[in-house]
Formats: C-alpha cells, sequence, structure tokens
C-alpha cells in the first residue's frame, strides 16, 4: 500500500494518508486568544484538512487533546462536544502539557477513516 503526505516540510507532514486512514499533525490556534475561541480554530483547521482529502468529523477513529492547564478542560470540552457529531464520537485523551509556543493553550490531533465507511454503534 502507498502511503501519501501532504503539506510536508522539514519536521512534519500535515497528512498522512495510508491504507483508508488519514491522520492529521496536531492542530491549533495561529491568533491566540481563550482556550475555547482556540480550540474553535483548530477544530476549524481540522474539518478543513478532513475535507481536503474527502472525509469529514463523523468518520474520526481517534484524537488527542494537549492543554497548558486543566483549568481549561471545561472550557476546551464544551466546545469539543459541541463540535463531535452525536453517536460518533472517536477515542479521545486529553493531558495537560506545556506547548512548544507560550500563547498556545491546546492543539488537537486525530485520525479518520477515508473513503465509504459505514458507521456502526456496537
Amino acid at each position: 500500500m502507498k502511503i501519501e503526505r501532504l503539506d510536508v516540510n522539514a519536521r512534519r507532514s500535515r497528512l498522512v494518508k495510508y491504507n483508508g486512514v488519514v491522520y492529521l499533525s496536531g492542530q491549533f490556534s495561529d491568533k491566540g486568544g481563550d482556550v475555547a475561541s482556540q480550540t474553535r480554530e483548530a477544530l476549524a483547521k481540522i474539518d478543513e484538512l478532513l475535507a481536503r482529502v474527502g472525509t469529514n468529523k463523523s468518520r474520526l477513529l481517534a484524537s488527542e487533546i494537549w492543554i497548558t492547564s486543566m483549568a481549561d478542560f471545561k472550557a476546551m470540552d464544551e466546545v469539543w462536544n459541541a463540535w463531535v457529531v452525536p453517536g460518533n464520537p472517536p477515542t479521545r485523551c486529553c493531558c495537560a502539557v506545556e506547548l512548544g509556543d507560550p500563547e498556545m493553550r491546546v492543539e488537537v490531533m486525530v485520525s479518520a477513516a477515508l473513503g465509504d465507511v459505514e458507521i456502526m454503534d456496537v
């Protein structure tokens, strides 16, 4: 199977497609602001990237969320819960970390299924 890498630079690929799955690099806000606005911007970037390769958030498989303070968890979680497709949440973890830019409050990384995928509840 072919591995396809998009938006590649010396350190990362923004998207990697392999074997029916797309893996996104961590998405974050370029504008700063509170954790809710940064979360909305990161999720909007994810929507755009998923659409670019022909899939969407209803096909999310896994997510990782990093926030700089667990005090921001509730505000981030409210934005996340409003964004996730009801009945189709991915696996998820969230932890507090020090991010690369002191203005960043949240970073989100996801993977999603490509192609025609039937969503099944088990």
